[in-house]
């Protein structure tokens, strides 16, 4: 079987990866003239780097990356501090796997020489999709370049503007989240060694939050921030906004996050858009994943993650049910559509109540964190999560993954 993905990010390169270790031809096709990803910090939970670990890259992915010892909530003003769950060897101990936290740049690079060991020249560059037809013989891409390219099945995993999913399924109708997003990547010789510890933090206050944790071995800060606001709806990673305009988003707030953001070099900005999950991802020899399929509000910390196990749980499918891609597609969208969808809404959810305005009064703040984060809401919001197990949901036809839903 000859197999094309469509898209050369985290998702694509493990679907990739993982198709090649189970003996099946692959190729990627990938728009970019260079293979990187834009400079950011990703989080991967034990469910994630369960599967990095299964496909031969623990080594190479623990060179690179960052260990919280645990994740915490602080007050946007006044900095009181929380504490969200346990990570670090508490992580290996109840999920069997760590708990990470890793540039993107460092774990692509990772996933495309994996890629690259088994076959050196599945990744192909400037090859932009413009279109895909398929019959009973095969799917046939054609790219921007005029050249094309015939499989027996190809996979969407072309991102959140997704050309494989608007050739089946149209164009989607992306809904304003009322968010604009704000990212940086920060050297930590620039910042107090007071705020480098080696914990995840989630700032909370009214109409917004923000995100710090180490990256690359503790030598990066990564900063990730979020706020209510209407007058910017460009959904693009690659948009730089100004040192000024973030500080004014987040004016009154602790000092340690105007710290965080005045180290930045350039801050960049984008817009958050809702989708509705989707409930089907496959017509005849195509199907989709990541992204391309479930793009979500990042306030599970599972974007990256559902990628990984989409990848690696189509490549089980198709090698479970011996190459038949109608078994392997109905299979794998039994094991993953109801889990991302979950997911997707859990982002959603999320939205309200970091941003809930009783955090505003620092009395009905405390109130409101500690019941809205007692141990028992918190294990039932995340321990779904963490215990998937993709190495062992069914796959084949016909059978239905409880874990799934759990």
């Amino acid at each position: 079987m000859k197999i094309s993905l469509v898209g050369g990010g985290i998702g694509g390169l493990t679907a990739a990866l993982s198709l090649l270790r189970q003996g099946f031809d692959v190729d990627i096709y990938e728009q970019a003239v260079e293979l990187k990803e834009v400079g950011a910090g990703i989080q991967v939970s034990a469910n994630g780097t369960r599967i990095l670990f299964a496909l031969g890259l623990e080594e190479d992915i623990m060179s690179v990356a960052a260990q919280a010892d645990g994740k915490e909530i602080r007050l946007w003003n006044t900095g009181q501090t929380w504490k969200l769950f346990d990570l670090g060897p508490l992580s290996i101990e109840r999920y069997g796997f760590p708990y990470i936290t890793i540039h993107r740049n460092d774990l692509h690079q990772v996933l495309a020489a994996g890629v690259r060991r088994i076959k050196p020249d599945a990744i192909k560059l400037s090859r932009k999709c413009v279109g895909v037809k398929q019959d009973e013989k095969g799917v046939t891409i054609t790219f921007a370049d005029g050249t094309s390219a015939t499989s027996d099945i190809v996979v969407g995993a072309d991102g959140v503007h997704s050309k494989i999913r608007e050739t089946l399924f149209g164009r989607d109708d992306p809904k304003f989240s009322g968010i604009v997003a704000w990212r940086g990547v920060i050297p930590v010789e620039r910042l107090p060694k007071r705020m480098l510890r080696p914990v995840a933090t989630n700032w909370i206050g009214p109409g917004g939050h923000v995100i710090q944790y180490l990256l690359r071995r503790g030598e990066l800060m990564n900063y990730v921030s979020v706020v209510e606001r209407s007058n910017w709806q460009v959904e693009s990673w690659s948009v730089a906004g100004t040192t000024e305009e973030c500080l004014a988003d987040y004016e009154g707030w602790n000092e340690d996050v105007h710290t965080l953001i005045k180290a930045i070099d350039v801050p960049y900005k984008w817009a958050l858009m809702l989708r509705p999950p989707m409930d089907k991802w496959t017509k005849g020899r195509v199907t989709l994943l990541g992204d391309a399929c479930h793009p979500t509000l990042p306030f599970l910390a599972q974007g990256a993650v559902m990628a990984i196990e989409d990848g690696f749980i189509l490549a089980r499918a198709l090698a479970e049910n011996n190459g038949d891609y109608e078994a392997a597609f109905a299979g794998y969208e039994a094991a993953r559509v109801e889990r991302a969808g979950k997911i997707v809404r859990g982002a959603e959810s999320n939205l309200g109540r970091f941003h809930n305005p009783a955090l505003k009064d620092p009395k009905l703040a405390e109130d409101y964190v500690n019941a809205e984060w007692q141990e028992d809401k918190i294990k039932q919001r995340y321990e779904w999560l963490f215990t998937y197990d993709a190495t062992k949901v069914p796959v084949a036809t016909g059978q239905r993954s409880p874990e799934a839903v759990a």
